[in-house]
């Protein structure tokens, strides 16, 4: 019965990576459904927080779907599928900031830099990686510095920036602990993902540099710490969205 499991969900029973495809598939999903449906149960102002936690959990839910698939067959870092996924979901993560930091007095320009910074993160991150077949440590370095600007300033706004200034000037208590918590992801959570790019074609910590990091090791890391930062980020939202929902229906 246990072998047959395996088959229907397409996953080695002696490989933890193939195991950390699935679970992340299976956990983000449910998470997705819990943030929809919770939806309903808290006041109007934070149903699109909650909105956006689902839609974070569930797109990348349908790209582990296709990655575990494409692992399976290759044994390769599905690399185009990881940066389709970050592309979408990193900034609603950031979206999330400016939802959660709205009544403090949030502007849409706030929200915008934050998603320019995190798409030019992205972007250049995946030049880095996946336009590099020489495995050029002058290249991949280039556009990991490119990659890096993006991430300081988001890193810069959560801890020390305009994010960080509207939350202390919020007269809530839970969105000023929220949003240092979301910091707190942003500084150690995704830190794993520069990591990774350094373990990447060229980059100092893979089998062409250092050799610390191997494919299976990136991926192992990539899908625990993916499941992690994405449903955690929606469980600090869902946190505060009904922290401030009882003050409200009270």
């Amino acid at each position: 019965m246990y072998s047959l499991f395996l088959n229907i969900v397409n996953v080695d029973g002696k490989d933890p990576v193939s195991f950390t495809f699935f679970t992340g598939y299976m956990a983000m999903l449910a998470a997705s459904v819990f943030f929809l449906f919770e939806r309903g149960s808290v006041d109007g102002k934070w149903k699109t927080s909650l909105l956006v936690s689902g839609l974070i959990t569930g797109i990348a839910a349908v790209h582990y779907y296709y990655m575990r698939d494409f692992y399976g067959a290759t044994g390769e870092t599905p690399v185009a599928l990881r940066y389709i996924d970050w592309t979408l979901t990193v900034p609603l993560m950031c979206v999330e900031f400016y939802l959660l930091l709205k009544p403090a007095g949030a502007k849409p320009a706030f929200m915008w830099k934050l998603i320019v910074a995190s798409v030019l993160m992205l972007v250049a991150g995946y030049i880095g990686e996946a336009f590099n077949p020489t495995a050029s440590t002058s290249h991949s370095v280039i556009w990991g510095v490119i990659s890096s600007l993006g991430y300081v300033y988001v890193l810069y706004s959560a801890w020390a920036g305009e994010a960080k200034q509207l939350a202390a000037s919020s007269n809530s208590d839970s969105v000023k602990s929220g949003i240092q918590a979301l910091a707190w992801f942003v500084l150690a959570g995704w830190a794993i993902y520069p990591i990774g790019y350094m373990a990447g074609p060229g980059g100092w910590l893979g089998p062409d540099g250092a050799g610390l990091f191997q494919t299976k090791d990136l991926n192992l890391f990539y899908n625990i710490a993916d499941a992690i930062n994405k449903i955690g980020f929606g469980l600090v939202v869902y946190n505060i969205a009904t922290t401030e929902s009882k003050k409200a229906f009270a």
